[in-house]
């Protein structure tokens, strides 16, 4: 289980995350949405262990989180970080000898699913395919908590989809639990179980996918413009 409790994080005088409280079962996949500048990055970064809040309190498990919260997270940024010498398949030998929980079989196999090519070097690869390896060397960890921030900024809607097909093939359900930023709401919509709607740092709405379908009558997108319009929050 992973928890926030009244958790604010200061970047000077600047809220980026204000008394925000969530909690996320296991087994889940979760879709925390935002215009930009909501906190969402922020939030993952608070349940990687990379920031410390400045107010409340960052549980997985019931333990305070911190750096060594990476032994069983694995969070994808949506920075490039990977060293451009390598070849995908070095780049994957490379992660296999930092994790424990790392199946270089599924890496390989999930390369093989997005058709890449592990003997090119990551300096050549295009934005889609730098995107791919990241989900395949991230999705490979056997880590019960899988964090992917933008996994899907500035894609063709094709890579777009590879990716989400990817995601579904890989990610067990019954030992992980998965959290996705995106700006990309209607694509992954199908594969999310629940969404955390964001605004100015707070959390505004908390609903399963189902609740807002049953109780609402509408799609992702358009509930969110009706929440976001309205001064009412939805959790």
């Amino acid at each position: 289980m992973m928890q926030l409790d009244q958790v604010t994080k200061k970047y000077l005088v600047r809220k980026a995350v204000n008394r925000c409280t969530l909690t996320i079962e296991p087994g889940r996949i979760i879709g925390l949405i935002g215009e930009n500048g909501s906190g969402k990055t922020t939030i993952l970064k608070l349940l990687a262990g990379l920031l410390r809040p400045t107010k409340g309190k960052v549980l997985i498990d019931s333990k305070k989180v911190n750096r060594s919260i990476s032994e069983k997270l694995a969070y994808l940024t949506d920075m490039d970080y990977f060293y451009p010498y390598f070849t995908i398949v070095e780049l994957i030998d490379f992660y296999h000898s930092q994790f424990k929980d790392f199946d270089k079989n599924r890496a390989l196999e999930i390369a093989d699913f997005m058709k890449l090519n592990i003997k090119q070097k990551t300096k050549h690869l295009s934005k889609g395919n730098l995107s791919r390896v990241k989900i395949a060397v991230t999705l490979s960890r056997k880590a019960s908590y899988i964090v992917l921030d933008e996994p899907f900024s500035g894609l063709d809607p094709m890579v777009r989809k590879s990716i989400i097909k990817g995601i579904i093939n890989f990610v067990d359900l019954q030992k992980q639990t998965l959290i996705v930023t995106t700006h990309e709401v209607s694509e992954v919509e199908p594969i999310l179980d629940e969404v955390v709607l964001l605004k100015e740092g707070m959390i505004i709405a908390h609903k399963s996918i189902d609740e807002i379908r049953e109780e609402y009558g509408m799609d992702v997108v358009d509930w969110m413009e009706r929440v976001h319009e309205s001064t009412e929050v939805y959790v």
